[in-house]
């Protein structure tokens, strides 16, 4: 899917599958709660319907700001979501981008996948034919919204793990759960919460062994996973031309992933937990070198998948364009997500580097892109100071 670019060797993955299979990575999985204090950020209400308004209330709904319309409603999920979605939780978002928001509705125990719909922005109506992204054509609501902004990267994305609701013929408005199939006229509703003990970085120190660092104050660092394959290089990770560089351009239960290309551009690299690692559709990311993988600081300890802070809870693809003569500059500035590096040698945090590819999937990668990232021994992910 990433064209054949040189294989790395890793011996590490020996090491890795000996590890998972201890680990027993394919059990049961625990999921982390948010803190019990929380602080809802907005709400997004999408009346599934043809020409239905898609609103956002800043607060929790006393009053509500169109941001868009229904091209083309749903009223069917998928069965056979992304690997990952199993990891979600029911009724809950699984996964929030600059081009999807995906809610899972149920597992399909027989595939091993998890059952969604999704809400996608206009630009999926007709995607270009090089898109590898997952894509639902008949499970999922169209808007009229542009991708990388408003609840699609924007001030009002979602979290993972955030619940939805929806409001049916009856008015009364119930959370989503298992079984739930949208229907023209509901009006879809997520509330978007994230805990208030919120951190000010997250630092993955990129070489084999490293430690993911979380940080709330500034001055006291908690270990929370270890890397166990670093990343090197950058991949065509679809989406990615809908984020800018140094952006979170998706969060699941499975992944971080971020872009180095300027908007328009395709380039990027994915951070994933060591049980999704295994998984039969992340076989690359057991052969090159576009992914980090992380996993728990002990054999002992629980797998990351669908995990606070990496993987559920904590993370959105909000990066507010700067308008220079806008009086929230400085305002805008503090609500982004900021994803920036350090290199060998170096003392000083700098922006992600700025590179692309060819978005053709067809065209082999050229080799330097293998090695793009190679020098850069630390990423820190910096939350909004909100």
């Amino acid at each position: 899917m990433l064209g054949l670019p040189r294989a790395k060797s890793r011996g590490i993955w020996s090491l890795f599958v000996i590890w998972c299979l201890g680990f027993g990575v394919l059990g049961q999985v625990s999921f982390a709660q948010p803190s019990d204090q929380s602080i809802e950020l907005c709400r997004i209400a999408i009346y599934n319907d043809k020409g239905g308004q898609i609103s956002v209330s800043k607060d929790k709904g006393v009053s509500w700001e169109a941001v868009g319309k229904v091209l083309y409603p749903c009223n069917k999920v998928n069965e056979e979501g992304y690997t990952a979605s199993k990891w979600a939780k029911s009724g809950c978002v699984a996964a929030t981008a600059v081009n999807a928001i995906h809610v899972k509705t149920g597992i399909n125990t027989e595939e091993g996948k998890g059952i969604v719909f999704s809400v996608v922005p206009k630009e999926m109506a007709s995607p270009p034919g090089y898109y590898n992204s997952f894509l639902s054509p008949d499970s999922s609501i169209y808007t009229d919204i542009q991708a990388g902004s408003a609840i699609f990267g924007g001030e009002f994305s979602p979290i993972v793990g955030n619940q939805a609701y929806y409001t049916g013929a009856n008015k009364v408005k119930q959370p989503i759960e298992e079984g739930y199939i949208p229907s023209l006229g509901d009006v879809i509703t997520i509330e978007v919460l994230r805990p208030a003990d919120y951190p000010k970085e997250i630092i993955f120190e990129n070489k084999f062994a490293g430690q993911v660092k979380i940080d709330y104050n500034g001055f006291d660092e908690k270990v929370i996973a270890e890397v166990l394959n670093p990343v090197d290089g950058i991949g065509r990770f679809q989406g990615g031309q809908f984020a800018a560089t140094g952006r979170i351009r998706a969060n699941h239960t499975g992944v971080i992933d971020i872009s180095t290309s300027p908007f328009g551009k395709v380039g990027g690299f994915q951070i994933i937990p060591s049980g999704h690692g295994m998984s039969p559709e992340m076989q690359n990311a057991r052969l090159l070198t576009q992914w980090m993988v992380v996993g728990p600081t002990s054999i002992k300890g629980s797998p990351l998948e669908g995990q606070s802070p990496l993987f559920s809870d904590f993370l959105r693809p909000v990066y507010r364009p700067l308008d220079p003569d806008s009086d929230r500059i400085a305002q805008d500035l503090l609500e982004r997500f900021i994803v920036d590096v350090k290199y060998a040698g170096e003392d000083d945090w700098v922006p992600m580097p700025r590179i692309w590819l060819d978005p053709d999937l067809n065209k082999p990668l050229p080799s330097w892109a293998n090695s793009a990232l190679k020098n850069i021994t630390h990423i820190r992910i910096l939350f909004p100071v909100e």
